[in-house]
C-alpha cells in the first residue's frame, strides 16, 4: 500500500468511526427519553462539532436513517428463531418471549421514529419494512394454524394477528394499560390462541 492510499484508508476509517458515534449519540439521546433530539444535542453527545454532523450527514433525515440502520443491527439477535416443526404450544411460548423482547427494546426509538414518519420517506420506508418482517415472521411461525383455517375467516384473523403481535399494541398495553412485561406477554400470547382458535391445555 502507498502512502497516499494508507491516508485515504485512513480518512475512509476516520469518517466511518465519526458517523458512527454520531448516529450512536442520537439513539442515545433517544433511548435516555429524548424523542426528537436537535442537531446542537447530537453534537454536544457525540462531542463533535454541529459543522461535524452536517459533514457527515446531509441533514436529520439522513442521520436518523443510519441510526435506525445501527437500531436494526443492535436487535437483530432478538428475532425469533423458532423450528416451524414444533407443537403449537413450544412455538408459541418461543415466539411471545422472543417478541416481547423486541418489541420492548425497540420502544423508545420507535416512539420516536412515529414522531417523524409522517414527514420522513427514509423513516416511513424503514418502518414499513420492519412491519413486513415482522408480519412475515408471524405469519411462518404460524403457519400450520393459519392454513387449518378456513380462507374467508384467514382473511380476518390474519390481519388481527399481525396487531395482536406487533409494537401499537405492545405500546397500549404496557404503557396506556400499564401493564407489567410478564403481564403484557401473557396478553399477547392469549390473544394469539384466541385468534387460532387454540384453547390452553
Amino acid at each position: 500500500m502507498t502512502t497516499v492510499e494508507a491516508r485515504t484508508d485512513g480518512r475512509a476509517e476516520r469518517s466511518r468511526r465519526t458517523r458512527l458515534t454520531v448516529a450512536n449519540a442520537m439513539l442515545n439521546l433517544i433511548n435516555s427519553g429524548e424523542l426528537r433530539p436537535t442537531a446542537q444535542q447530537i453534537s454536544e453527545s457525540a462531542l463533535v462539532s454541529l459543522r461535524t454532523v452536517f459533514h457527515h450527514f446531509e441533514d436529520m433525515e439522513t442521520l436518523f436513517a443510519a441510526a435506525a440502520d445501527i437500531q436494526i443491527e443492535r436487535l437483530a439477535s432478538l428475532a425469533a428463531q423458532i423450528d416451524d416443526g414444533l407443537p403449537f404450544a413450544a412455538r408459541l411460548g418461543q415466539f411471545v418471549e422472543a417478541r416481547a423482547r423486541l418489541l420492548e427494546s425497540i420502544s423508545p426509538v420507535r416512539r420516536s421514529a412515529i414522531l417523524h414518519e409522517p414527514f420522513s420517506p427514509i423513516i416511513a420506508r424503514r418502518l414499513n419494512w420492519n412491519r413486513r418482517f415482522n408480519r412475515d415472521e408471524t405469519e411462518h411461525v404460524f403457519a400450520a394454524e393459519l392454513r387449518s383455517i378456513p380462507d374467508e375467516t384467514r382473511r380476518m384473523v390474519a390481519p388481527a394477528l399481525h396487531a395482536a403481535t406487533e409494537w401499537p399494541c405492545w405500546e397500549a398495553l404496557r404503557t396506556h394499560e400499564g401493564l407489567s412485561f410478564q403481564h403484557g406477554s401473557d396478553v399477547m400470547s392469549h390473544t394469539i390462541r384466541a385468534l387460532l382458535r387454540k384453547e390452553k391445555t
